[in-house]
């Protein structure tokens, strides 16, 4: 991937000012971060929004510091999910800290700064998220009021032939359905493009498909009045609750899942609130 320089949100009018003085607070006392969200999509995809928040990815362990260098910058800040983001405010408009996904999937990680593209945002060197992770963590997001297959296809469109593939394999691990349905939406969104996407993955995922149909048709029913599994929750955190209240287990739960009783509870309380 070569890198992109020049990126920009086009920001609500007259709050550039505010995005650059966070960007620049960041970048002068040197706590690693990187640039994401829309930010990304402009730079891979070509698309540009307009918005009202900045994204910006951080490892877990280094969000106190952002936020105390946000505050010192005039941010009121705050962590309102604490399984994966916080936040710095400046009147209406905001900076995300996000260091995980919302299902406790994606967490930031060293593999995300190792394989960062260099940028310029707001007159500020900074680095952007990998399109590999930036693929891997809006894959999961599937509410009734947000869906990000289009910017996944995006993405894909105009990465597709460049992509670290075996990385993205393995990012998406046991959850390569999730990835197949999207490199499958994909062909039938551009199907005069459908070459961009290699056809070992396509095989390799058809070839998982198929083996695992052919154990599951072995397999024997779950016996009566064992739960069974619903990993719907970790692409929607409202659609698939009528599922767990009629006695599903919750793919996000711990031990098996990424997330505590008390995170799940935080993260569905939010429903209906904006992130």
């Amino acid at each position: 991937m070569s890198a992109c320089r020049d990126f920009v949100v086009e920001p609500i009018e007259g709050h550039h000012a505010i995005y650059e003085r966070g960007l620049t607070s960041l970048a002068h006392d040197g706590v690693p971060f990187l640039a994401g969200g829309a930010l990304a999509l402009a730079a891979y995809a070509g698309i540009r929004r307009n918005t009202k928040d900045l994204d910006l990815f951080v490892r877990e362990r280094d969000v106190p510091r952002v936020l105390e260098v946000l505050a010192h910058a005039g941010f009121r800040t705050e962590t309102p999910y604490p399984h994966w983001l916080a936040k710095g405010y400046a009147g209406e408009h905001f900076i995300d800290v996000i260091f995980s996904s919302g299902n406790g999937i994606a967490p930031v990680d060293d593999e995300w700064f190792e394989h960062a593209v260099p940028a310029v945002v707001f007159g500020t060197p900074v680095s952007l998220c990998p399109v590999e992770e930036t693929i891997w963590s809006k894959s999961f997001v599937m509410e009734r009021e947000r869906y990000d297959g289009a910017d996944v296809a995006h993405l894909l469109f105009g990465s597709g032939e460049t992509l670290d593939w075996k990385r993205l394999l393995r990012r998406f691990g046991p959850h390569w359905r999730v990835l197949l349905s999207h490199l499958i939406l994909f062909g039938y969104v551009y199907p005069d493009d459908a070459s961009r996407i290699p056809s070992w993955v396509m095989n390799e995922l058809v070839r998982r498909l198929r083996r695992d149909e052919r154990a599951l048709r072995a397999r024997a029913s779950p016996p009566r009045g064992e739960p069974r599994v619903c990993r719907g929750t970790l692409l929607s955190r409202e659609q698939y609750l009528p599922d767990l209240a009629q006695g599903c287990t919750d793919a996000r739960q711990r031990p098996a899942g990424p997330m505590s009783d008390e995170h799940i509870a935080t993260w569905t309380e939010a429903i209906g609130r904006s992130k």
